[in-house]
């Protein structure tokens, strides 16, 4: 086991029943109400889709997407039979279109395999296509109320600062999920709850550059209360300007607009160096993100 798996809170946390005390009654005040997938009535298959949108891209910009996509398609059968290029097209400019195409794939399965239900044992989750440890817990939890840590940078975070450390490493270790799950009530319609409202205490309190110590409803519970969260290696944006992303981009952007397949010749004028546009191609079509008819023009997947 490597020493990041072996990294542990390093004072002690507080309990769960406390922390739930603490913690709901602020979460009830302060948590965010506007985000549509927290609506009531909101399906588990809205849950899923709202995750996954969310994964590469900021909330603010997946919601109004969300909110078409679950008007056009409210259920696994629904997008399960949609064509392939609406599907693109709906995904709109959100970056990483593969995983609209993941997503179609995962609605095929649950409403094959599944009868249209979205499972909710994290385990069965973790089998549809793109669903990792961390969507199928969020699922689990934050639609059916199981009890499962659910836990992503914020939520590392927030356990971290708790046992006195001022940050958790680069990515989720099995450490990381048995200090969240330590966290959550027995209960498990509590522990969901707590689930939800550690994430949004590290998304709005016990952000990555700032701890607000002040309105933290557990700040004389937390080890790292009162401490300046250390400045740290600058963390750069990653450059999109002049890469394949923006690129493939720009392809994609030209194929979701045209009302019918397009030449060649169309697609060489989106970006000047022929190089960097044949990967980019080469790439989209392995992928299947795009196709080509009959006369070799180019066009988004009609399945």
């Amino acid at each position: 086991m490597r020493a990041a798996e072996t990294a542990a809170p390093a004072g002690p946390m507080p309990t769960p029943e406390l922390l739930a005390e603490r913690l709901l009654p602020w979460f009830d005040a302060r948590g965010r109400d506007d985000l549509p997938w927290r609506r009531p009535g909101t399906t588990a298959w809205g849950v899923l889709v709202s995750e996954v949108m969310s994964q590469q891209t900021q909330v603010a910009r997946a919601a109004p997407v969300w909110e078409a996509w679950m008007a056009r398609w409210p259920t696994p059968a629904d997008l399960a039979a949609a064509p392939t290029a609406d599907v693109l097209r709906e995904w709109g400019r959100m970056g990483y279109p593969r995983r609209a195409l993941r997503l179609q794939e995962c609605a095929r399965i649950v409403a094959e395999e599944h009868g249209g239900v979205v499972p909710s044992d994290p385990v069965e989750l973790e089998r549809l296509p793109g669903i990792g440890v961390y969507t199928a817990a969020a699922v689990a939890v934050f639609h059916y109320g199981g009890r499962h840590a659910v836990v992503d940078t914020n939520v590392r975070r927030v356990v971290a600062r708790l046992g006195g450390r001022s940050d958790a490493g680069t990515a989720t270790t099995r450490a990381d999920l048995t200090a969240a799950e330590a966290l959550l009530p027995a209960d498990a319609a509590t522990a969901a709850r707590v689930s939800v409202a550690l994430m949004e205490l590290g998304a709005l309190l016990c952000t990555a550059r700032k701890a607000e110590c002040g309105d933290c409803p557990v700040s004389d519970e937390c080890g790292f209360s009162g401490q300046e969260v250390p400045a740290g290696p600058s963390r750069k944006r990653q450059r999109y300007q002049g890469t394949n992303r923006q690129v493939r981009g720009k392809v994609m952007a030209l194929l979701r607009d045209a009302e019918e397949p397009v030449e060649r010749a169309r697609i060489d004028a989106v970006w000047p160096q022929a190089r960097m546009l044949d990967e980019a191609v080469a790439q989209l079509i392995a992928e299947g993100l795009i196709a080509t008819d009959e006369s070799g023009r180019f066009e988004l997947p009609t399945r």
